[in-house]
C-alpha cells in the first residue's frame, strides 16, 4: 500500500465513526487529529475512537503541516464556510453533502479548489459500491431495454426538533440531507438517457415550527433521451426508505437500499424472463470512498466526483426549491 493519508476531522459528529473512522481503520489510514467547538468533547471523541490527538480549534487543525486531507462532516451550512478555508490552507478535502449551501457558494469552492491544486470531492459515497455501480451495469447491458422512468425515494423518520438539520441558518432541510441523493442518481443516469436531466416541476411541504425549512419534496425530471424521472424525500417519514428503481423497456432493475447498501446489499433485476436477486456484499459503501479517494490523492486515479459535479448538483437543488416554492439555502455567516 501508498503511504497512508493523514485525515484531520472537523467537528465531533456521530456520524464520522461509519463514514470515516471504520473506513480509515479498514484501509490503513491514518486519523491525525480532530478539533470540535468544546475541547474537552473533541478530547473524548479522540480517546473514543483512537484519534492520534486533539487540535484547539477548526482553524488550527487546518494550520496543521502534519494534517493533508480535512473531512468535513459538519452542519451543512458549515460546509461551504470550512471546505474553502481547508482548500485556501492548500488541503485535500473530501466534503460530506451537499458541499455548500447553493449554487453560488459552490462555484466559490469550485474555483478554490482550481487554486489550490488539491483534490476535492463531495461525499456521494453510494457511488463507489458494487450496488449502485450494478444498477448502472444491468442498463447498460441492454438487459432491462431503453431506460424510461427511474424514482429514487430517500426517506427517514424526523429527527429531534433541535437537530440542525431542520436549522434554515445551517442550510437544513430535506432535500439537503436526503434529496440531494435521489436528485445526484438521477443526474448519473445520463450516459444512458441522452445526457443530464432537467427540472420539470417540484411541490414540498415546510416543517411546522421551521419557516422555510422543507420536511418532504418531490421533484419531476426529464432526459433528453424522453426518460422520465422522480427524486423525491421526506424527512419526518414512517420509516426508513432509500430505495432506487430502473424501469427501461423490456424490466426494470431495484436497489431496495441504494444509500447504505452494507445494509442492505440486494439488487433485484425483472424481465420477462423472471426475477433473480444478485447480493453485492456489505461492506461498507464509505470504505469503498475512502480507498477511492486514497487513490485519487496518491497516485492521480481518476475519480467520478469533483467540485464541477458539486456545482451542478447543488444547481439542480437551488432549482428544485424555487420550484417547490422555497428559497435556495442562505450561506452560513
Amino acid at each position: 500500500m501508498s503511504e497512508p493519508l493523514r485525515i484531520g476531522i472537523l467537528g465531533a459528529a456521530r456520524i464520522s465513526g461509519a463514514s470515516l473512522i471504520g473506513p480509515a481503520r479498514a484501509t490503513g489510514h491514518r486519523v491525525v487529529a480532530v478539533a470540535a467547538r468544546d475541547r474537552s468533547r473533541a478530547e473524548a471523541y479522540a480517546a473514543e475512537h483512537g484519534v492520534e490527538r486533539v487540535a484547539g480549534s477548526y482553524a488550527e487543525l487546518i494550520a496543521d503541516p502534519e494534517v493533508e486531507v480535512v473531512y468535513n462532516p459538519l452542519a451543512n451550512g458549515l460546509h461551504g464556510p470550512w471546505n474553502l478555508a481547508a482548500l485556501a490552507a492548500g488541503k485535500h478535502v473530501l466534503s460530506e453533502k451537499p458541499s455548500a449551501s447553493n449554487a453560488e457558494e459552490a462555484a466559490e469552492v469550485r474555483e478554490a479548489a482550481a487554486k489550490a491544486g488539491t483534490v476535492f470531492m463531495e461525499a456521494f459515497h453510494y457511488l463507489f459500491h458494487p450496488v449502485t455501480r450494478r444498477l448502472h451495469e444491468v442498463l447498460a447491458s441492454g438487459e432491462i431495454g431503453e431506460l424510461r422512468h427511474v424514482e429514487a425515494m430517500v426517506a427517514i423518520q424526523a429527527p429531534p426538533d433541535s437537530d440542525p438539520r431542520w436549522s434554515l441558518p445551517l442550510a437544513g432541510g430535506a432535500v439537503m440531507d436526503l434529496g440531494c441523493y435521489s436528485l445526484h442518481a438521477l443526474r448519473m443516469l445520463a450516459p444512458w438517457a441522452g445526457g443530464a436531466p432537467r427540472l420539470v416541476s417540484a411541490r414540498g411541504g415546510q416543517r411546522v415550527r421551521a419557516p422555510g425549512v422543507d420536511e418532504w419534496l418531490d421533484a419531476e425530471l426529464a432526459f433528453p433521451g424522453g426518460a422520465t424521472g422522480s427524486a423525491r424525500c421526506h424527512m419526518a417519514y414512517d420509516g426508513l426508505e432509500m430505495s432506487c428503481r430502473i424501469i427501461g423497456s423490456r424490466g426494470e432493475v431495484l436497489a431496495p437500499n441504494f444509500v447504505l447498501p452494507h445494509t442492505d446489499d440486494r439488487v433485484v433485476v425483472r424481465t420477462g424472463d423472471g426475477e433473480r436477486t444478485e447480493r453485492l456484499g456489505t461492506r461498507s459503501s464509505y470504505t469503498y470512498q475512502l480507498e477511492a479517494f486514497a487513490d485519487r490523492v496518491r497516485g492521480g486515479a481518476p475519480l467520478p466526483l469533483d467540485a464541477d459535479d458539486a456545482v451542478t448538483t447543488m444547481t439542480l437543488i437551488d432549482a428544485a426549491y424555487r420550484a417547490a416554492g422555497f428559497e435556495p439555502r442562505p450561506r452560513s455567516r
